[in-house]
Order: structure tokens, then sequence, then C-alpha cells
């Protein structure tokens, strides 16, 4: 796919959604360079926020509906480690949730930073949390990161000086149905501007994962092989922030294919609590494994009960080769770091699953870019019925 004309890629209804895939590694040198240009403007908010809180923990939300709530649950297991724990608490929850209960989610009395992802920024759900989040929350700052300028959540900023916003690489905004670049983009913009690693490693960082971004497009024909088996369900595990990534993963195919392919999602540590039971003679398996000794043990030994048991059409362990590496089929990165933190790892991993579902999406005979047939799933969710929160 990556190596087809235009010409050719539009007859399959693929060249939107094959170009973003593409582009991204580019898009990450963006999104890093875009990052040191508004550093101290970044460094001044959170110390503002860090101010106003006045002694107390700030609660940061990260919250978006669909893959953007996504990128959230794939940037927080990180930043509990890595961000600044002595100023900030770290939460994924979803516009969805939010909107829907937000006694539930809203704490009155709590400094929070609502920090909302959003690729167009006019999803129903996400205008609504910021609207319930500026009723509720007392102190309450707001990072705005969106690939719109245009978008309701972008204008919204405007005039407000407790809303930061940092818009995404232009490419990010993705054209095609399912988000790719806008969820890479946004999650490593994200990391950058929490975590606590210093200008050097991040950028070391952004320079490994380009480079595991252009090895995924060059190695194309391996995950091909993959696209080729004959299967009709597929796994996705991981641990931390890579198990949040799961989610994501098992997304794409479920979007590109229109859910002619079945998917499942979960930790590698939790998949043996029943959902292993959705492993048959034609499912594929894919883990994405950790670069943490500790964490990678638990990843390896769910990969090599599962090819014990020998049901799974396939299994494959994606990441870079270690002391400790799955026994059966590895998609490496020769190119990968083992000191690569897994929020910055969870990037090029999730090139290779936007990569399998596009040509999974071939495959099953669907149009990447405009892969909802029937219409009722769409780029920008409509229908959605909107309700005045009294509390």
């Amino acid at each position: 796919m990556f190596e087809k004309t235009v010409d050719e890629l539009t007859k399959l209804g693929a060249q939107i959604t094959t170009k973003e895939i593409k582009q991204q590694p580019e898009l990450w040198e963006e999104a890093f360079a875009n990052y040191q240009t508004q550093a101290a403007s970044i460094s001044s908010f959170l110390n503002g926020v860090i101010a106003a809180a006045a002694g107390k923990k700030v609660r940061v939300i990260f919250t978006g509906a669909g893959t953007s709530a996504y990128t959230g649950d794939t940037v927080t297991p990180y930043l509990n480690k890595h961000g600044d724990r002595s100023h900030f608490n770290f939460e994924s929850i979803a516009t969805t949730d939010i909107v829907s209960a937000p006694y539930d989610f809203l704490e009155p009395e709590t400094p929070t930073i609502l920090v909302s992802f959003a690729r167009s920024g006019n999803s129903p759900e996400s205008v609504k949390a910021v609207e319930l989040a500026e009723q509720v929350i007392t102190n309450l700052h707001q990072l705005t990161i969106t690939c719109a300028p245009e978008g309701k959540l972008a204008k919204h900023t405007e005039g407000e000086d407790t809303n930061l916003l940092l818009l995404q690489p232009a490419g990010s905004n993705d054209k095609g149905f399912a988000m790719t670049g806008s969820f890479s983009c946004m999650a490593l913009t994200a990391m950058l501007v929490f975590d606590q690693a210093d200008t050097a490693a991040k950028a070391d960082y952004v320079a490994t994962i380009v480079k595991m971004g252009h090895e995924v497009i060059a190695r194309e024909s391996e995950i091909q092989d993959l696209a080729n088996d004959d299967f009709n369900r597929i796994t996705y595990l991981g641990s931390g922030s890579l198990g949040g990534l799961t989610r994501e993963a098992q997304l794409k195919i479920l979007e590109l294919t229109a859910g002619q392919l079945a998917t499942i999602f979960d930790t590698s540590m939790g998949f043996r609590h029943g959902p292993k039971s959705f492993v048959n003679g034609k499912t594929l398996v894919f883990d994405f494994l950790s670069n943490d000794p500790y964490t990678r043990q638990y990843d390896v030994d769910v990969m090599e009960e599962i090819k014990g048991d020998g049901i799974a059409k396939r299994i494959v362990a994606v990441g870079t080769d270690q002391g400790n590496d799955f026994s059966g089929e590895n998609f490496a990165f020769k190119t990968g770091s083992k000191t690569l933190p897994e929020g910055y790892q969870a990037l090029p991993d999730v090139m290779f699953a936007q990569t399998l579902a596009l040509l999974s999406s071939i495959k099953v005979g669907n149009l990447p870019d405009t892969p909802s047939p029937t219409g009722t799933v769409n780029r920008v969710v409509k229908g959605v019925i909107l309700h005045d929160y009294k509390g």
C-alpha cells in the first residue's frame, strides 16, 4: 500500500488513510518542534496552575471520546511514573462518562486541569464536557490539544487565560474516517508536556520513534503476510501504557473493516481471567511487549501460555529485542531501543496496528477511507442529545 500510486490507492478507496498512516514520523518531528517553540508558555501555564492550587494536588483529567479517550488511556500509566507526582495526579476519563454522569467524575473543590484531546474539536460530548467542567469545578484550568484551529474547542480557548491551546501539526487533522496521526501526535504532545525527562532525553525518544515509524513502513510486506492469513478474530494485549494502547489498536480493526473482523483487547495479565475464551483456530494474537524488564516477563509469560495452548492461528510479539523475548514469532524493531519508555514505544506500535487494520480492510473488500457503508458510524459523531445539568 505504501508503494502504490495515488491513482491505485484511490481506486481502492484507501488514498487518504494510507497517506495519513505513512506521514506520522514526519508529524512527530513537527509536533516536537512545536513543543520546543511553546515550552516557555507551557512551563508558565503549569507553574500558574500549581500556584493557584495553593499547596493542593492538582487533578489532571485526560478526556476525549473514542480514539481521543484512548489517547488518555495510553499516556496516563506512563505519566503516573514519569510525570510530576508531587503536584499532579493523572487520570483518564472519557468525555462520554463525564457528560452522562458528571457527579461521578468531577470534583468541585479539587484543583483540576481538564486536558481535552480532539481531532476536530466539534464532537458534542467534547464540547459538553468542557461546559460541565466549567460549571462544576471551582478551580479549573484547561489544556486543549486539538488538530483543528477552526474547531469549537480551539475557538473556545480564545480570550481565556486559564485555557492553553496546543494545536497539532496541520497534517495530523486526519481527513480519513479513522484517526491515525491525530492520535499519535496528541499522545506525543501530552507526554512531552508532562514528562519530567529533560529536553535532550525527549529529543532522543522522538528520534528513536521516528526511525521505528519508518521501519514499519519499510516492513509492510511482513504485516501483509499476517493480513493474508486465514483469520477472522484479532486479539491485542499489553501492559501499562501499552495495555492502554490495545483498545485503540483493536478499534482500528473494527473501524476499517466495519466490524467484519471480531476483536478483543486486554492487559497481558488480565487476559487469562475469562477473555482468553475468545481465542480459537482463526485468531491472531498480538502482544505489545514492554521494555521494562519486570513488566516484560508478564507479557512474555502470557504469550508462551497461549502458544502452549495450541489453539490460536498465529501469535506475534511486537516490540524491541531484549534478553527476554517470546520464543515464537516476533515483529522486532531493528531500530528500537531497549531503554525507550513505554509511552513513546506506543507510537510506532500503533503504526503497526494501523497498517494491519488498513491491509485487513482491503482484504475484506472494504474502503478504508469510507469504511462505514451504512453511514451509521460517522467521522464526527451525530445524533447526540445533550441535556442541561442542574447539579
